[in-house]
C-alpha cells in the first residue's frame, strides 16, 4: 500500500429520509479541523436516493467537495448496498482519514466499510487530532508523523486510549454523536460536486425490507436541550426524581441523568450521559447528587455553565462546576423550584 496516494479528509453524510442528519455537520466540523494541518480539503459523501439537492446544505456546513451515490437500492439503509457504495468511493478517490458518525446506522456501516477495504477502525470516539505516533519517542520505533490521533474510552469507561493506524488507509473512525462542534452555516457556499455510480448487483447478502415501522420515542433528546438537570445515585431512589421534573418543568429544561442511575434501572439509557451514554452541551447543566466520576464529566464539561449539588463538599464534580451548593437536595432543590417559579409570576 502507497500511503502517499491518500489524501483528503472524507466524512459520511448521513441521511434519512432524505434529511440529512446532525451528525453529518457535526463531523464536518471536524473534518474542517484535521483537514487544516494536513493542507487538504474536506469530502462529504452522500449516500441515498434523489439526494443530490442536498449538496448545497453540506457545503453550507464546511464541505468543499461532496461525492454523490444516487442509486434506488439505497432509497432505505441496507447494510450491503451501503456498504458497496462507501468502499467504492474509498476505493475509488482513496481518502486519508475517514469519519462516520456512531450512531445506529454508523455503528453497522463503519466496521463493514473497514473489513471490505482492509484498514482498522477506532469506534466510539470522543476526540480526534493530527500529531505524531507514537505518541513520544522510543528507540527502535519510527515515529510517523500527520496521524490521525483517535481517543476513545476503554474498558467500560475506565481508561481513555489514543489509538492510530499508521500503516494502514484510509484512517477510520466511528465519532459519538454530540462531541464535535458544528460551523456557524455559511449561507450560499458551493461545493464542487461528483456523482459516482459504482454499480448494484444484488447478491445473497441483500435483505429485503418487507415494511418499515417508525416509532415515536417516549424520551427526549438530551443532545438538543438548551437546560438540563441531571440526577446521579445520591437522589436516593427513582421516585425522588419526581423533584428534578418538577425543577426541570419549571425553568424549561428536561432531567437527564447518570450511569448509576441507569444501571439501577431508575431511568432509560436514552437519558445517560457521560462516555457510556452521551455527550451533551446545553446552556445550563445542573448536577444534582452526581460525584463527578471522570466517566460522566466527559459527557457534560462542554456545557456553558454547570451547577452542582451535592452534600459532599469533596465530590469531585466541584472541580468542574462553575456553581457549587453544598448541602441535602431534598430541601434545596425544592426551595430552588419555588423561587423560580415566583420569580416567573413575578415577572
Amino acid at each position: 500500500m502507497n500511503l502517499e496516494e491518500y489524501k483528503g479528509v472524507f466524512i459520511y453524510a448521513q441521511q434519512v429520509d432524505n434529511q440529512i442528519d446532525n451528525i453529518a455537520f457535526e463531523l464536518l466540523g471536524e473534518a474542517k479541523k484535521l483537514a487544516e494541518p494536513l493542507n487538504t480539503q474536506v469530502t462529504a459523501v452522500l449516500i441515498g436516493y434523489n439526494i443530490k439537492d442536498k449538496a448545497d446544505q453540506l457545503a453550507e456546513y464546511g464541505a468543499d467537495r461532496v461525492i454523490v451515490v444516487d442509486d434506488p437500492e439505497l432509497e432505505v439503509y441496507r447494510t450491503e448496498p451501503y456498504t458497496h457504495a462507501l468502499a467504492s468511493v474509498i476505493n475509488e478517490f482513496k481518502p486519508d482519514i475517514v469519519l462516520v458518525g456512531a450512531t445506529a446506522i454508523g455503528r453497522d456501516l463503519g466496521p463493514s466499510v473497514s473489513a471490505r477495504v482492509a484498514t482498522g477502525l477506532t469506534a466510539d470516539c470522543t476526540s480526534l487530532d493530527i500529531g505524531d505516533f507514537p505518541l513520544q519517542p522510543r528507540e527502535g520505533v519510527e515515529q510517523k508523523h500527520n496521524q490521525l490521533l483517535m481517543t476513545r474510552p476503554a474498558f467500560g469507561g475506565n481508561t481513555i486510549a489514543t489509538i492510530a493506524c499508521p500503516d494502514n488507509r484510509p484512517q477510520m473512525s466511528t465519532v459519538r454523536p454530540g462531541v464535535m462542534q458544528k460551523i456557524a452555516p455559511i449561507k450560499g457556499a458551493k461545493a464542487e460536486v461528483i456523482e459516482y455510480n459504482p454499480g448494484f448487483e444484488k447478491n445473497n447478502k441483500y435483505v429485503e425490507i418487507q415494511d418499515v415501522v417508525k416509532i415515536i420515542s417516549e424520551t427526549v433528546d438530551i443532545q438538543k436541550a438548551k437546560i438540563l438537570v441531571s440526577g446521579g445515585r445520591g437522589m436516593g431512589s427513582p421516585e425522588n426524581f419526581k423533584i428534578l421534573e418538577d425543577l426541570a418543568a419549571a425553568i424549561g429544561g428536561e432531567v437527564s441523568c447518570s450511569r448509576a442511575v441507569v444501571d439501577a434501572g431508575w431511568k432509560p439509557k436514552d437519558l445517560q450521559v457521560g462516555q457510556t451514554g452521551k455527550t451533551v452541551r446545553p446552556q445550563v447543566y445542573f448536577a444534582i447528587g452526581i460525584s463527578g466520576a471522570i466517566q460522566h464529566v466527559a459527557g457534560m464539561e462542554e456545557s456553558d455553565f454547570i451547577i452542582a449539588i451535592n452534600k459532599d463538599e469533596t465530590a469531585p464534580i466541584f472541580e468542574v462546576a462553575d456553581y457549587g451548593i453544598v448541602g441535602d437536595l431534598n430541601k434545596i432543590v425544592p426551595k430552588l423550584t419555588a423561587l423560580i417559579k415566583e420569580a416567573k409570576a413575578n415577572a
